[in-house]
């Protein structure tokens, strides 16, 4: 997936309070920023997923997986780590995604996450996550990511 192309046989699921679509540039509260975000991942709105991200944000995921280590920049966070992800999602299959927990303090948010998909393997993903954010002027400027790994690569790599 890279960040222009829609996802036809996406179905996901948002918090009920992040349906609608806000003008990207009048978010600023950290945790409505990684809300917003988490919206746009579910209903596959790449331009907001886009617009979420500083420039010169940064992302990084644990373990030895075709997704981990630090991702730099706006554009690999999008279009290297989330179209890596999703690479290994089988797009015809629903692709869950729902928020359980935002915390936050000033311009750190910390979320937990299902998440659910088939991979391109045949086999069932299932995964509980957490983030670590960190928000600055209304974009997301870090993201560490924790999650188990090895049902990742079980799942999700052939």
């Amino acid at each position: 997936m890279t960040a222009t192309e829609p996802n036809a046989a996406r179905t996901a699921v948002a918090e009920a309070t992040a349906t609608a679509r806000p003008d990207t540039a009048a978010v600023t509260e950290p945790r409505d920023v990684v809300r917003r975000y988490f919206a746009a991942l579910a209903a596959g709105d790449q331009q907001v997923v886009w617009d979420s991200w500083a420039e010169d944000g940064s992302c990084w995921y644990g373990g030895d997986l075709p997704i981990s280590g630090t991702w730099q920049g706006r554009d690999q966070v999008v279009n290297g780590f989330l179209a890596t992800a999703f690479a290994h999602l089988d797009p015809e299959r629903e692709i869950g995604i729902r928020v359980t927990n935002v915390f936050g303090e000033g311009e750190q948010v910390l979320v937990e996450w299902d998440s659910w998909a088939t991979g391109r393997t045949g086999r069932a993903y299932r995964e509980n996550n957490i983030g670590v954010f960190t928000v600055r002027a209304g974009r997301i400027v870090s993201m560490r990511e924790y999650a188990d790994t090895q049902h990742w690569e079980r799942a999700l790599v052939a």
